[in-house]
C-alpha cells in the first residue's frame, strides 16, 4: 500500500510559536499583491515588526507589477500601519528563463513550485542580510496555492542560516474571508490572474 504523507497544520504551528514570543521579532514579508497582503498585514502585525518585500518577476508585464506595487502601497498608508516596503527592480526575465520547459504545465504544478522558489529565495537571501529574524510570503492565503509545498521550500531556503522561515497558512482561522472583506473596504485592485502570463484567464 501506498505510504500517504499527512499534511501538516502550519496555522497551529504558527499558533504555537506567537505563543512563545518574548518580544516583536522582526519579520520580512513577501507580498503578491494588495488583497493578499491584506489580512496577513492586519494578523502579522499584532505581534512582529513587518517589512514588506514585493518581489514579484513572475508579473506578465511593467504595467501590472507597478499596478500591484502602488496598491500594496495605498493600502499600507491607508490601514496605517508603520511598514517599511522593500521593492527590487522589476526583471521578468529571470521568471522566464527559471521556467523554461515548463511554460505548459499545468495551473498548480512545477512551473508553480518554481515561481514560489524564486521568490521565496530572493527574500531568505534579503532577510538574512538584513538581521530579519523571519520570513514568509503572503501566498498561502490564496485556496489556489499550496501551502505544504510552500512552506517545504521556505524552510528548505533557510537551512543553515540565521533567518528562520515562518511557517502559515494565512487562509485558516478565516483568514481568506478577512481578505475578501478589507479588499471590499479598502476597494482594492483584486487582478483575475495569479500574475505570469501562463496563468493568465482568457476571455
Amino acid at each position: 500500500m501506498k505510504d500517504i504523507k499527512a499534511k501538516i497544520n502550519y496555522q497551529i504551528m504558527l499558533d504555537k510559536l506567537i505563543a512563545g514570543l518574548e518580544n516583536r521579532p522582526k519579520l520580512l514579508l513577501h507580498a503578491c499583491c494588495a488583497p493578499c497582503s491584506s489580512y496577513c498585514i492586519e494578523y502579522l502585525c499584532r505581534y512582529f515588526d513587518v517589512t514588506i518585500f514585493y518581489y514579484n518577476p513572475n508579473i506578465s508585464s511593467k504595467q501590472e507589477f507597478d499596478k500591484r506595487y502602488d496598491e500594496v502601497k495605498r493600502l499600507v498608508r491607508e490601514m496605517s500601519v508603520d511598514i517599511d516596503i522593500v521593492c527590487p527592480p522589476y526583471d521578468s526575465e529571470e521568471f522566464l528563463q527559471a521556467v523554461k520547459g515548463y511554460e505548459d504545465c499545468k495551473e498548480g504544478g512545477d512551473r508553480c513550485s518554481i515561481c514560489y522558489a524564486i521568490r521565496l529565495k530572493k527574500a531568505c537571501e534579503y532577510a538574512e542580510q538584513n538581521n530579519f529574524d523571519f520570513y514568509c510570503s503572503t501566498l498561502s492565503i490564496s485556496p489556489h496555492k499550496d501551502e505544504q509545498r510552500l512552506n517545504q521550500i521556505g524552510a528548505a531556503l533557510c537551512k543553515d542560516k540565521r533567518v528562520r522561515h515562518l511557517p502559515n497558512d494565512f487562509k485558516k482561522k478565516g483568514g481568506y474571508l478577512r481578505s475578501i472583506e478589507l479588499s471590499k473596504q479598502y476597494n482594492l485592485y483584486r487582478q483575475n490572474f495569479c500574475g505570469c502570463k501562463f496563468s493568465q484567464i482568457k476571455e
